[in-house]
């Protein structure tokens, strides 16, 4: 944490010697990031879902790009949030698994590392507000919480909303009450889940209304549309009166699989919640002035990756390949559709270069700067892209070529070019391809086991409580 604390603080001191605050914030654009939970590549109509209806971010669209090659590091909620996060690789910070479990639990004693310097920490080192309303993930303990990783403020969950007492699992689980936290301070146990879309909407554009005046990062991880599914009353018209009558009678419990029913009502919330942002930026003349990108942690759970194959969970395109929108008014050109190579991990060093922020070079840092791709149609900085489910290295791939790997061994060839959907394996007669994406995956788990940076751990963690 000091190492962390004296990087920082030259960090600032860089910046105010080569700049005045006021010529800083005049040049600094807010950004935006609306990060949905368990949201398919088919889930928003502009990238060919008739299931849905997302009429905002269609037109978020239409006024900036759709990315159709963008990917998060993980198909799973915690690792892929520490990649953002970090911008580095899970495994390359300890972040790809929780201890027991896929993913951090309740009470879980590992947490994302307090010396990782996190976008938030990185903005806020330019003098940018930071905000964050939604689903942490990365460690529920005081220590690890967003309000210690450069979140000036926190309202939302510690994790996911089904590690909870309704689990479908609870007698192998055992989860404790769900908490809700403003900051570090639990206010409620339990929270109606069918608001909270709702609830953290209002926190995001109260934030905008807030620091309208100042440099802003505002972070938005949507809980939904993780199951069980929930949606306010307001966004429930065209349900069936089977379904809501079947909903009325969950009592004390959470029926899932009606809740799966309303899956398309709760993207229409989702489409909703960026709509009231969107606005938000116009009402305070904030538009042009706003780098706002829409993606998700993870493939679908229940939602649909058309035409990707695969889902949550795994490393076939459909876990980790993203429905991605990014607009920025008089700076990203319209109507674009990027197929370049992007991750989620570029977004550190895009935003900190943009804000005239300095990026940790006492460390590895696996994003990039994208806006030239953005901007001026520039090609992927990255000569490849690395799979992994858990700490196994699953795929890689390099420019249209994608290798699925069982350890060293090489199991199926995609060309990502013509076969999006990964359903004609070309591995025989392509060894030369073969044996160069293999060279690539050596030479990153060398760097990895060279340039590692673990997590961090607390004794005798407790479940967070209401006082």
């Amino acid at each position: 944490m000091i190492k962390k604390l004296v990087l920082l603080s030259l960090i600032i001191l860089s910046l105010s010697l080569c700049n005045s605050k006021k010529q800083d914030v005049l040049k600094q654009p807010n950004f935006i990031i609306i990060f949905t939970d368990d949201q398919g590549y088919a889930d928003l109509s502009c990238f060919g879902g008739d299931h849905v209806y997302t009429p905002n971010i269609d037109k978020m669209a239409e006024e900036g790009a759709k990315l159709t090659s963008f990917y998060v590091a993980a198909p799973l909620c915690t690792p892929s949030r520490a990649a953002l996060m970090t911008g580095s690789y899970p495994a390359r910070v300890e972040m790809a698994v929780g201890v027991d479990f896929p993913v951090l639990l309740a009470g879980d004693s590992k947490g994302l590392n307090p010396d990782e310097i996190t976008m938030a920490e990185v903005l806020k080192s330019a003098g940018y507000k930071t905000g964050m309303f939604g689903k942490w993930h990365l460690g529920d303990q005081p220590e690890f919480l967003p309000t210690r990783q450069g979140f000036d403020e926190f309202f939302g969950l510690p994790y996911s909303h089904d590690i909870h007492p309704f689990h479908t699992n609870q007698k192998k689980y055992n989860f404790p009450s769900l908490p809700l936290l403003e900051g570090e301070t639990v206010i409620e146990m339990d929270p109606d889940a069918d608001y909270l879309t709702q609830r953290i909407t209002e926190r995001a554009v109260g934030f905008i209304e807030k620091y309208k005046g100042e440099p802003f990062f505002l972070y938005v991880p949507h809980p939904i549309p993780h199951r069980p599914i929930h949606v306010s009353p307001s966004f429930m018209d065209g349900v069936s009166d089977e379904i809501l009558e079947a909903l009325k009678n969950e009592d004390n419990g959470v029926d899932y699989k009606t809740r799966d029913k309303i899956y398309t009502n709760a993207i229409s919330e989702i489409d909703w919640s960026v709509g009231q942002i969107l606005g938000a930026l116009k009402k305070h003349g904030l538009d042009e002035n706003t780098l706002v990108i829409f993606t998700s942690d993870n493939g679908p759970s229940k939602g649909l990756a058309t035409p990707l194959r695969g889902k949550k969970g795994s490393t076939f395109e459909g876990g980790m390949r993203m429905p991605t929108v990014v607009r920025w008014p008089g700076k990203i050109p319209v109507a674009q559709v990027n197929n370049e190579l992007l991750t989620a991990m570029d977004l550190l060093p895009t935003f900190a270069k943009l804000a005239g922020a300095a990026v940790p070079a006492d460390r590895i840092i696996d994003g990039k700067d994208i806006m030239p791709v953005l901007i001026d149609k520039g090609k992927s900085p990255h000569q490849a892209f690395f799979y992994h489910k858990g700490n196994t290295l699953a795929a890689v791939r390099s420019g249209k070529w994608k290798l699925h790997v069982d350890g060293d061994k090489p199991v199926a060839l995609y060309n990502l070019e013509t076969d999006i959907s990964e359903s004609t394996d070309v591995i025989q007669g392509n060894g030369k391809i073969v044996d160069q994406l293999l060279a690539h995956i050596e030479t990153f788990q060398e760097d990895i086991l060279k340039n590692y940076r673990s997590a961090a751990y607390v004794e005798n963690p407790r479940p967070l409580t209401k006082n």
